[in-house]
């Protein structure tokens, strides 16, 4: 009897063992389930507001603009719709500049800001149309989102927002069940690998809360109920400068570097309430990996596109005396280094 026992028991051991084995996954598996598979990156960019006074919304678009530019999206993969030239308006007294604090210290519309649809084309037709991929025939290239399979997708809107829907130009609306329609629609066409939105609106977490889309990551500004605030006024242009969740969102790409090691995870915590006001969202159940483990340039920076190759490449110099003769004379470069100006010289009014 006893022998039977002891049988009994250690059958148990043995299957509890076996059961403990099999819950927990090997290591290197785990990793490369939280590595990225994409091959290419893409932003849209979107300020859905006119007029002098919204001023602001201009400039978070133009910062962002610039941050994902720096960090390695060319603008050929970069989609800015701009509802309102701030930057040309009859009030601003520095024409053919934007600046997103008081201290002005850089100029956000530079020289080599490319908008993609401007003014009245910024309409939620051709924002639908855009990310679906319908766009109307005749449209010129660099006003298409040509994404595929393997594109992570960053989306970014600002502009002035209620329960359930952002406002385009004042007189239209696109709504939380549109967005989710829209973003499903690229799913299924396979127009991203992963797709990261991030919206500064009041309200903003209405926005995302009908997305059932997979490999999506959202955060916004503000929950349901919450209005999101601006952060500062320039008083010798009498408006806002930017929003709160967007300048501090700023603040932390610009520390990020293109091989940085600061991740998604971070910055989804970048703007506390404390210095927000208003409580930043965040939606990550429809995401498959760990925010914490994905680099922050899965997003707003580029991988550079490598092909490998197995095949034997011949290189044959012309004349090889001749060749090494002028590389022995050729005087060497002076070394250079290339300064990217920060967007903030010093933290204001915190």
């Amino acid at each position: 009897m006893l022998y039977k026992c002891l049988l009994l028991l250690l059958a148990i051991i043995q299957i509890s063992g076996a059961e403990h084995e099999t819950s927990v996954l090997p290591e290197a598996y785990v990793d490369a389930a939280q590595r990225s598979t994409h091959t290419n990156n893409w932003a849209v960019l979107v300020d859905a507001s006119r007029f002098w006074f919204n001023y602001r919304h201009v400039a978070n678009v133009l910062s962002i603009y610039r941050s994902v530019k720096r960090l390695g999206i060319p603008d050929s993969q970069i989609i800015l719709m701009i509802a309102d030239d701030m930057a040309c308006n009859a009030r601003n007294p520095r024409p053919g500049q934007v600046y997103n604090n008081a201290n002005q210290h850089i100029n956000v519309y530079g020289d080599d800001v490319e908008v993609d649809y401007r003014g009245y084309e910024v309409t939620v037709e051709n924002f639908v149309r855009l990310l679906t991929g319908r766009t109307q025939n005749g449209t010129a290239r660099s006003k298409k989102l040509l994404s595929d399979a393997g594109s992570n997708v960053l989306i970014y809107l600002t502009g002035h927002g209620g329960d359930g829907f952002l406002k385009f130009q004042d007189s239209e609306e696109i709504t939380s069940q549109e967005l989710a329609d829209g973003i499903q629609q690229m799913w299924e066409k396979k127009r991203y690998n992963e797709l990261f939105f991030m919206v500064d609106t009041c309200q903003a977490a209405s926005l995302y809360e009908k997305f059932t889309s997979p490999n999506v990551l959202a955060v916004a500004s503000s929950l349901v109920g919450e209005d999101s605030l601006s952060h500062h006024v320039d008083p010798s242009i009498g408006v806002y400068m930017i929003d709160r969740y967007t300048y501090y969102a700023l603040e932390f790409l610009e520390k990020v570097q293109p091989f940085s090691k600061r991740t998604i995870g971070e910055f989804l915590q970048v703007c506390p309430k404390r210095v927000c006001i208003s409580t930043v969202g965040v939606r990550k159940d429809l995401y498959r990996r760990d925010p914490h483990k994905v680099p922050i340039t899965d997003f707003f920076g580029a991988i550079r596109p490598t092909r490998v190759s197995t095949d034997r490449i011949n290189v044959t110099l012309a004349n090889e005396e001749d060749f090494v003769n002028e590389v022995a004379h050729v005087q060497p470069k002076k070394q250079f280094k290339i300064i990217i100006e920060p967007q903030f010289t010093a933290k204001i009014l915190k």
